[in-house]
């Protein structure tokens, strides 16, 4: 069974070496394909992926021109996978692309027709009540338990990510995933990962309130628009 792991990269110029240092670790494994996606990056991203990957032979890369999300992204990673099993994690280092071995042993003893998904530990406070609340709200409004939605890696077979429509192009694609797998009966496995600070840059996205008020607004919507899908 090949698994198929995507990075969305925007502007991860400064660490795109120590993200390829820690996949290196994952060449040994024949069955594994990583998938780094240049997603629209205005800084040095390009070069310095041209400069080396050479030296990671288990690593590829596409490029999308114009950054149109974060899900838009993925999701144009996701539909060049060779993989049976396909999946995503973040470029930031917070997370560790070597939590894909550990994920591969949950479905080499369970079966490849699971959802696997990471949960975030050694968080800020703040993040961890933003996240509880996040999580009872969607559950309640979406009337099915979700926890630690935007945690990663993300792992699913082939065909779960072939039955996707109309999926979102920003970070609501964590919650439409999770949300998907739960609705469709597929059983999710969670396990434990660390999330760590980034090594350079700042988040996208979780800068400050006033960035996750904007974040929250989004969400919100998009959970409404799912929750008119119910049947």
């Amino acid at each position: 069974m090949k698994y198929s792991l995507v990075i969305p990269c925007y502007n991860e110029a400064a660490n795109l070496p120590l993200l390829l240092e820690r996949c290196k670790t994952l060449s040994g494994h024949q069955n594994i394909e990583i998938i780094l996606v240049d997603n629209g990056s205005t800084d040095s991203s390009s070069q310095v992926l041209s400069e080396l990957l050479p030296s990671y032979p288990h690593c590829k890369s596409i490029r999308v021109e114009q950054n149109q999300g974060y899900g838009f992204g993925i999701l144009a990673g996701l539909k060049t996978a060779q993989g049976d099993i396909l999946g995503w994690t973040h470029a930031d280092m917070q997370t560790d692309p070597k939590d894909l071995l550990r994920a591969i042993q949950i479905f080499e003893a369970n079966g490849n027709q699971l959802y696997v998904k990471g949960m975030r530990i050694g968080r800020p406070l703040a993040d961890v009540v933003f996240t509880i609340g996040m999580s009872i709200f969607e559950s309640i409004l979406l009337r099915t338990r979700l926890w630690d939605i935007n945690a990663q890696p993300n792992l699913f077979p082939r065909g779960f990510f072939e039955s996707w429509e109309n999926p979102p192009h920003d970070f609501s694609l964590d919650l439409y995933a999770y949300f998907s797998a739960r609705h469709q009966g597929l059983p999710v496995h969670r396990f434990s990962v660390k999330f760590g600070e980034r090594a350079h840059g700042v988040s996208h996205w979780n800068v400050n309130w006033a960035a996750k008020v904007k974040f929250i607004r989004r969400t919100i919507d998009f959970s409404i628009e799912l929750k008119k899908r119910l049947p």
